[in-house]
This record gives C-alpha cells, structure tokens and sequence, in this order.
C-alpha cells in the first residue's frame, strides 16, 4: 500500500486502496460523453489509470482506439478490446503520440506534488501536436462537503464520510460503498486545488486550460502552451 491509502472488502485491492471488484460493479457514468464530445471521432485515446475499464468499454464501442494503463494487473485483467499495458503512469514512456490523453479520477489531485509533476509531464509527453489532455479534477465543495452520501439507481450507496487534514495542504479521505451483499472502503491522499493552484500546476508541465467540457468545470480540456 501506498503511504495514507488502505481498502478493505472482497477481492484484491490495489496499492492506493481501489478495491478491483468494486470497481468491476461501479456503471458507466457520464466520461464517456464527456471525452466523445472533446475528441475527434475514430481518435486514438491514451488512458492513464483505466481501472477494470469501465470507460474504456464504452469508448472502443464509439470506435475510438484505446491504449488502457494501469500499474494493477488485476485491473487490467478485466479491461477487454483495448491495448493494455501494466505500468505507473508517472514512468511511462511509450515513444508515442496520442491525440487524446485522459487523466481522470481525480488523478491530479495526488497529495504528492512530485507524483502530480510526473504524471502531467506523462500526459504531455504522449499527446500529439494539436491534440489534448482530458482531464478530471475534484469540484470546489468535495473536500468541505462532508459526510455526504448518493444512492445510484442501480442500488448501491456511496458516502464519502470524512476528509482530515494531515498537513501541507493534504486531506485523508474516506470513502464507503454500500451493496446489497458486500460493502467496501477505501481511505486515499488528495490534496484540494484552487483554481490558481490548478492553472499553475498545468503551467509547470507546460499545459495550459483550454476550455471546460463541464458546467461545474470537474473536466476541462488542456492543451500544450505556445
């Protein structure tokens, strides 16, 4: 386990504590819309931290083609109809270009600025000329908003019980998931961002807001400065 992260419940669980069959049993949210509507059509997307792929269906279904990173191998297991490849995404180099790079689940947000440093300077080593970097990042209210929950319709509940402070700007936050037959945790790192704070971090990668692909800007599109 990574430092300041643990999970708990069925099945095995991922060094920043994701547990795999939760994750397998989440559904598809809104991303894929979101990334169909900023990416041109038949695009070739790199996504960084795809998890079980519970977008990356989606996307190969819209004839998109998708390389899948995650350093999990058993989240990649489950990822089917992409290019798959097993790797932290801070390290990855693949001597390629992408015309879309996403970044989600609040990836941006690691409590570790080094960590952030390198997982931008990923994005922007990937993307192509005139291409983009997607990418998620927390409302203003997610770390203040607490305890919170929601009740998908599907029947589960998710409550994001508490975020503490554990000093230099860093919040210890702690999530469940309630099902019908199982429940699951997981307690993770995440350090808030202003909206200043998250424009400069682009900057020092080299990346810069292009417009936001949301109303509540939780998704924007960044481009390469110059």
């Amino acid at each position: 386990m990574r430092e300041g992260h643990r999970g708990t419940g069925p099945g095995a669980i991922t060094p920043d504590g994701c547990a795999v069959e939760l994750y397998s049993r989440l559904p598809v949210g809104d991303e894929p819309d979101i990334v169909t509507m900023a990416a041109p059509a038949g695009a070739r997307i790199l996504e960084l931290g795809c998890g079980v792929g519970r977008v990356t269906r989606p996307l190969v279904e819209r004839g998109f083609s998708v390389t899948a990173v995650d350093e999990s191998a058993e989240m990649l297991a489950r990822v089917s109809g992409a290019r798959t490849i097993r790797s932290p995404i801070e390290d990855l180099d693949l001597g390629e270009r992408f015309d879309d790079v996403m970044l989600a689940s609040f990836l941006v947000h690691t409590a570790d600025p080094e960590v952030r440093r390198g997982l931008l300077s990923t994005c922007v080593r990937h993307v192509a000329e005139g291409g983009s970097v997607l990418i998620q990042r927390e409302g203003a209210d997610y770390h203040t908003n607490v305890p919170r929950q929601r009740v998908d319709p599907s029947g589960f509940t998710v409550r994001i019980v508490s975020a503490q402070p554990v000093g230099d700007g860093v919040n210890s936050v702690h999530v469940e998931y309630e099902f019908p037959d199982a429940v699951w945790t997981q307690t993770f790192r995440a350090r808030p961002l202003t909206g200043e704070q998250f424009d400069r971090a682009l900057a020092e990668s080299g990346l810069r807001v292009d417009r936001c692909l949301t109303e509540d800007g939780t998704w924007v599109r960044a481009v390469p400065l110059g």
